[in-house]
């Protein structure tokens, strides 16, 4: 994934290169466990309080599905990218996988700056977000979570 490069997904595949080095895995075997399973990226048109239509972008990355479904949070950042989300949900599989958790990573983030949203405008974006993404999430396949900048408790109602 070339389009990763120059971003926290080369911190992450460092850390992962040494502990590969520590642990004596195969080089095949590396690249098939550090490189995500599927990226997605998608933009979405949200109606904001003042009336006008504003497009969004975000992106969800399912990085291993060998344990089971994978999970991970949606977060909201002004300036998250893929290869942030990339690097965030291959840390989350090690996590998963280091406490013996039936998941595989993933992450999720949506370009904005939720200190200037409205609670509905933010609700619109989760809203908006979750429909993109409803072919690839689920109880059997990606469990979503609130993260960074979402507000949780707004959103459990």
């Amino acid at each position: 994934m070339a389009y990763l490069q120059g971003s926290m997904f080369d911190m992450a595949c460092e850390q992962f290169d040494q502990a590969a080095d520590i642990l004596g895995l195969q080089e095949e075997f590396r690249e098939r466990v550090k490189m995500p399973k599927r990226g997605i990226s998608v933009s979405f048109p949200v109606r904001m309080d003042d009336g006008n239509t504003r497009m969004f972008y975000g992106h969800r990355v399912q990085h291993h599905l060998t344990l089971g479904p994978t999970k991970g949070g949606l977060r909201f950042s002004p300036d998250v990218d893929l290869g942030e989300v990339a690097a965030l949900a291959m840390w989350m599989s090690w996590k998963t996988a280091l406490m013996g958790l039936p998941y595989g990573g993933a992450k999720g983030g949506v370009a904005c700056d939720p200190r200037t949203m409205s609670p509905r405008e933010l609700e619109a974006v989760v809203r908006r977000f979750t429909q993109e993404m409803i072919p690839f999430i689920g109880q059997e396949v990606d469990v979503m979570a609130p993260d960074m900048g979402t507000n949780e408790p707004r959103f459990c109602n």
